[in-house]
This record gives structure tokens, C-alpha cells and sequence, in this order.
């Protein structure tokens, strides 16, 4: 199985490793801008916008990282080098 997204070699998490991984990870990025003009218009103050947002947004970073850990490496805390 070829994996969407690697492990980093330092710290924790993953980067997109081939063209489905930077498909995930673009329309999730492209989600979030979305969530936030649509809330953005509708609010009436900057709390509002960060009040309305922070579901929403916790929603598509949680699809987000069940992607990656699904499709990717196992994720640990990496510092570089071989294991």
C-alpha cells in the first residue's frame, strides 16, 4: 500500500506524499476558507466570526487527521534520523 501522507521526521504529523494526499489536503484547506467568508458575512463583530467558526472548523481538521492516520504512516513523535 502506497501511503497518502508520510510521517514527519521531526515532531509530529504528516505531509501529503502523493496526489490524493495534496487532493485531502487542498480541499480541506479550501473548506475551511469557504466556512469562514460564509461566517465571516454574516457576523456583526470579530467574536462573532471566531464564535461561529470554531465547530465548524474542529469538524474539518478532525476529517482531516482521521484521513491522514488512515491513509498514512503511523504517527509518533519522530526527532530525526533511523529508529
Amino acid at each position: 500500500m502506497k501511503y497518502w501522507f508520510k510521517a514527519k521526521r521531526y515532531g509530529y504529523g504528516w505531509y501529503p506524499a502523493t496526489w490524493q494526499g495534496w487532493v485531502v489536503l487542498g480541499a480541506a484547506i479550501i473548506a475551511m476558507a469557504s466556512v469562514f467568508v460564509g461566517i465571516d458575512q454574516h457576523s456583526h463583530s470579530v467574536s462573532d466570526t471566531l464564535i461561529g467558526i470554531v465547530i465548524p472548523e474542529s469538524v474539518i481538521m478532525g476529517f482531516l487527521i482521521l484521513i491522514c492516520s488512515l491513509t498514512g504512516e503511523k504517527a509518533k513523535w519522530r526527532w530525526g534520523g533511523k529508529e
